[in-house]
């Protein structure tokens, strides 16, 4: 079970990295994890399996890896109608092992860095 602790925790060893406000991380100004409650929208898209808990959203490299992690495990990971589209993922905070949440915010990361940031970042086994 991870928290906002844990989180923050794994985006300040990533270089470049900010939380610009509370639950907004950054590499460069490019935000690649937050905080992303549901919304009016959400909770009646998703009718009886809209979740409850804290909720981090994060990006990913493109929307094959948004649904590959869904796949893998729906009691973690979801989406909205609001992200379609988009290469965004939904986590239920509470439900992601801290190894898997470290995994996610370093592919999020590196896929919001500057290609030779995230050279350097991989370079020295990330």
């Amino acid at each position: 079970m991870a928290t906002w602790e844990d989180v923050r925790a794994i985006a300040a060893d990533l270089p470049a990295t900010a939380e610009k406000s509370t639950h907004d991380w950054r590499v460069k100004d490019k935000l690649f994890a937050w905080e992303r409650p549901l919304r009016k929208a959400d909770r009646e898209a998703l009718g009886d399996a809209a979740p409850d808990g804290p909720i981090l959203g994060a990006r990913v490299p493109d929307e094959g890896a948004k649904f590959a992690l869904i796949a893998d495990d729906p009691a973690v990971y979801f989406t909205t109608p609001h992200f379609d589209g988009y290469p965004a993922i939904l986590v239920l905070l509470e439900r992601i092992s801290t190894e898997d949440l470290r995994e996610l915010l370093v592919e999020a990361w590196l896929a919001q860095a500057p290609k030779r940031l995230a050279k350097e970042f991989l370079a020295g086994d990330g």
